[in-house]
């Protein structure tokens, strides 16, 4: 049976009523999630009762509940910072003590009305509410930092967007709703990009129009010396800041492609000679510049990365041909950009699909790894023969255990590579630490590196050698970028060589399908494994599990 995305539970933790949330969330989500809800203004106790399970903690308090100490001051009364200090802490103890029970926990930042008027001196810690609650704030976030599945959400933003009516005190009284619908909308989707994000969701590939979007005017009409890109021009500078922007994304990791109408040579020339370019051909992983449909030019992009559809941004200041990407490829992200061009930088940095995720060094590397490979394709039509194409790439890869240094980078593999991927597991950060350091189990990672480039830390292999079936290979990951180069062949020779190594060196491996990861049980099916049905495939032992000769492996204890 396929499996899709199990749906994730999120408990609904808070001081207040949170059922006009928890219907949102469930509305909004569209199946990610499960909600359930805590007992109202059970929230210490909800913490410290809360059973170990794989979901998400929603915390939701309000600073006057939280501190006895801001409650008198928010009522115009007096308290020392002292006071407030200590029960903040107090609250970050709780959280830290159940963080470890949840697969993540998050906190909205503690707000008041910013309507309020506390005084001349309402920004005096020592006297004012808002100064006080700043303060707190300030404190929460020091003592969080550094909790890796611990994250503030920044509510002032919800209450900024949802404008005079995001605190309703009628609500308040009549419900212990303290919120309006729209707050509890924009938190809703917010902790849903949140989640999407950190589990692989991200934009890895932005496609960008030219005319208009990356630049003022009409290249072929008129001339790139005339485009309106920096200078004493107002237009001219926000496209220059748009630009930034793009090259700021691309130094994190994702990609910039181009789909624009227009002559190729006289594009290329714009972006080549215009002295306020900030983007250059360097910074682009691949572009389509010609007279065909964009869609398809952009699906074309697509099976040349090797990306998906929902991996990928396009924007576009045609609103036809926005229409047409939608209608033909619906998974692509297609905003509607704004009518006014001053308000694209704006516009780019309020995305919240383009918000900061965990990089890694590959990451950082990506345009380049993508540059790379191209040539190494163009060598591979030069070489004719697969074999001879493998051996003239000097390939090496380098297997050890995993170290803390490598954690993060393989916590993102296991969370975001779908394809080679033997049972699609989404293992937390501590439940990866966890099985790394339990007795008798295996989990290795996997450098490749050629001639043209290095593709960095992109396999894993996790192993239980000593269970009751023998050893047992748990996860075989392998990133796309090199599949097809015998990698995949190596970590079933690094496998069996630990299991020998353990005292059988039989192997045991049990394929869980999804809708993505088709190419591992194919990989399977060819292999030197022997089909043992229902996703079995097992080695017997009776030989080595030889290394692939048109590479050099490299083992590190």
């Amino acid at each position: 049976m396929i499996m899709d995305r199990v749906p994730m539970d999120v408990l609904l933790i808070a001081d207040h009523h949170t059922a006009n949330l928890a219907s949102i969330l469930r509305k909004e989500a569209g199946g990610l999630f499960t909600v359930s809800t805590a007992p109202l203004d059970q929230v210490q106790r909800t913490l410290h009762e809360a059973p170990s399970a794989d979901r998400i903690a929603l915390v939701w308090t309000r600073p006057e509940r939280v501190s006895q100490a801001f409650l008198q001051v928010h009522a115009l009364g007096t308290a020392t910072w002292t006071e407030v200090l200590a029960e903040v802490d107090a609250f970050v103890d709780a959280i830290l003590e159940a963080a470890p029970r949840f697969r993540s926990v998050h906190l909205p930042l503690w707000t008041i009305d910013p309507a309020e008027h506390h005084g001349p001196d309402e920004l005096d810690p020592s006297r004012g509410a808002h100064g006080l609650l700043l303060r707190m704030n300030a404190r929460l976030a020091e003592r969080l930092e550094g909790q890796r599945n611990v994250h503030l959400m920044n509510s002032l933003r919800w209450l900024h967007a949802a404008g005079p009516q995001a605190f309703a005190p009628k609500l308040w009284y009549m419900t212990k709703t303290p919120f309006s619908a729209a707050v509890y909308q924009l938190a809703a989707r917010e902790l849903i990009t949140h989640h999407r994000l950190r589990h692989g969701d991200a934009i890895k590939l932005i496609v960008l129009d030219l005319d208009d979007t990356l630049w003022g005017g009409i290249v072929g009409d008129d001339g790139w010396q005339d485009l309106r890109l920096g200078g004493h021009d107002a237009l001219g500078e926000s496209f220059v800041d748009f630009q930034r922007q793009l090259k700021a994304l691309k130094e994190r990791g994702v990609l910039l492609a181009l789909a624009s109408k227009n002559d190729e040579a006289v594009a290329l020339e714009a972006i080549d000679k215009h002295p306020e370019m900030v983007l250059r051909r360097s910074d682009l992983v691949t572009w389509r510049i010609n007279w065909n449909d964009k869609a398809g030019n952009i699906a074309d992009m697509l099976r040349e990365l090797n990306l998906g559809a929902r991996h990928t941004l396009f924007l576009d200041d045609n609103p036809v041909e926005r229409e047409r990407v939608r209608s033909f490829l619906p998974e692509v992200q297609v905003p509607e950009l704004p009518a006014n061009k001053l308000l694209y930088p704006s516009f780019l940095r309020a995305l919240p699909i383009l918000g900061e995720h965990v990089q890694s060094d590959e990451d950082r590397a990506r345009t380049a790894l993508y540059v790379a490979e191209r040539e190494r394709s163009e060598a591979r039509l030069q070489a004719g023969d697969v074999n001879g194409w493998l051996r003239s790439l000097d390939m090496r890869v380098v297997a050890q255990p995993v170290n803390d240094a490598d954690l993060p980078r393989v916590h993102q593999l296991f969370n975001k590579t779908n394809q080679f991927n033997l049972t699609t597991r989404r293992p937390s950060y501590e439940e990866l630490l966890a099985f790394r350091d339990t007795p008798d189990h295996a989990l290795w990672c996997f450098r490749v590196s050629d001639r043209f480039g290095d593709a960095g830390l992109t396999g894993i292999l996790g192993m239980h050698l000593r269970s009751d079936q023998g050893p047992v290979v748990t996860d075989l990951i392998l990133s796309c970028r090199v599949m097809g180069r015998m990698v995949e062949e190596t970590l079933l020779h690094v496998a069996q060589r630990l299991a020998q190594e353990s005292g059988d060196p039989r192997l045991l491996l049990h394929y869980l399908p999804t809708p993505k990861n088709r190419p591992i049980l194919e990989f399977l099916e060819r292999s030197v494994l022997s089909a043992a049905g229902e996703g079995r495939f097992v080695w017997p032992g009776d030989r080595d599990i030889p290394a692939p000769d048109t590479l050099t492996l490299e083992l590190i204890r």
